[in-house]
């Protein structure tokens, strides 16, 4: 979610975007043989999802699902209406557990009486949140972002909103196919490999074919926006923006440049590997950027507009709780390589500071 401020912006590698537009919602492209693209929406300001069409043996297995809403059963439903192969889904890939991937997967499911196939910490997270749903704010998430500066105000909104992550996801089926990293899975007449990364999410499947030269990247890898790295409150301690630095570079050791990238947003890409440089690179400004700001003692939410350029209007939560996560990562990430010293203040705010 971040971007460099104009005066120390680095030049965006070139990238190839083959296909001149994206399909409609409810509609289809293929971009390579037995391989189609479709788009789902999403009622937020990143208004649409890819989702990826693979041609298998009895059918289509399906690589993500869009989120729970009524405008996604909407363009399934007219895809399954007009597509000109009426053939059943045979199974349901999820690259990860967030609603906009996973939130129709338990409808697809049942529906074709197919699987699920998913990796086993984004299956059993998933399984964590959605049983949120009704439960009142945890003392320990408040206190979490009482930490990280939230106002009385930001803190109330927090209650009310909390365990709505399940509201956006069918229920999950109450079985899964666990993949695992390095593992071949062979999809019709095409071998895929999974290349699991985190960061993000906790254990992110991508699918990769040499075959094809087509790498479905999920989240883990985006063509014009960055994804989202943040610490929650059930792990407040956590590295995640290590993690997502070396999944960056596991997928450049594993996955060719020759590639045609399929991204969960935006459009299909060539380019990965400069794509890959420029991210960590990137990322490298901002934390540069953080280190300078930290020279005086800061709290989580008083470092947004060194990270992103901008202040956060706390009336806007979901923005204040990407912003606040992303925040702590970045600080955590430099408080576990001994760099700031993080203390607590009498009201049980948390502040940061550069070691001396």
């Amino acid at each position: 979610m971040t971007d460099t401020p104009q005066r120390e912006r680095l030049e965006k590698p070139t990238l190839i975007y083959p296909f001149k537009s994206a399909p409609e919602p409810g509609k289809v492209q293929q971009i390579a043989p037995g391989v189609v693209w479709m788009r789902m929406p999403l009622p937020i300001a990143l208004d649409h999802i890819n989702v990826w069409g693979l041609e298998d043996d009895e059918g289509w297995a399906v690589v993500d699902t869009g989120m729970r809403t009524d405008e996604t059963l909407a363009a399934w439903r007219e895809l399954f209406a007009t597509t000109t192969e009426q053939r059943p889904l045979t199974r349901i890939f999820g690259t990860h557990m967030h609603p906009d991937h996973i939130g129709m997967a338990g409808w697809l499911t049942r529906k074709f009486n197919c699987r699920l196939w998913m990796t086993r910490l984004e299956y059993l997270n998933c399984r964590v949140l959605t049983a949120d749903t009704g439960r009142e704010a945890p003392d320990d998430g408040v206190a979490f972002y009482r930490r990280a500066g939230w106002s009385e105000a930001a803190l109330e909104n927090y209650r009310a909103r909390f365990g709505n992550f399940g509201k956006r996801i069918h229920a999950l089926p109450e079985s899964y196919r666990r993949i695992v990293d390095g593992e071949l899975i062979r999809i019709g007449g095409n071998t895929w490999r999974v290349i699991v990364g985190t960061g993000h999410s906790p254990e992110h499947a991508c699918l990769y074919c040499a075959e094809l030269k087509l790498l479905i990247s999920g989240d883990q890898v985006l063509p014009r926006i960055s994804s989202n790295v943040s610490i929650h409150p059930t792990e407040p301690d956590a590295d995640p923006m290590r993690e997502w630095l070396e999944s960056l570079a596991k997928l450049k050791r594993e996955v060719p440049d020759d590639v045609l990238v399929l991204p969960s947003h935006n459009e299909c890409f060539r380019g990965l590997h400069a794509r890959l440089d420029y991210l960590g690179a990137s990322q490298g400004r901002t934390l540069d950027r953080l280190r300078k700001t930290l020279k005086e003692p800061r709290r989580a939410v008083d470092v947004f507009a060194a990270l992103f350029g901008r202040a956060i209007d706390e009336s806007d939560a979901g923005l204040l709780n990407l912003a606040t996560g992303e925040s702590l990562a970045c600080l955590n990430y430099l408080w576990h390589r001994g760099e700031v010293r993080r203390s607590l203040d009498g009201a049980g705010v948390a502040w940061y500071r550069m070691e001396s």
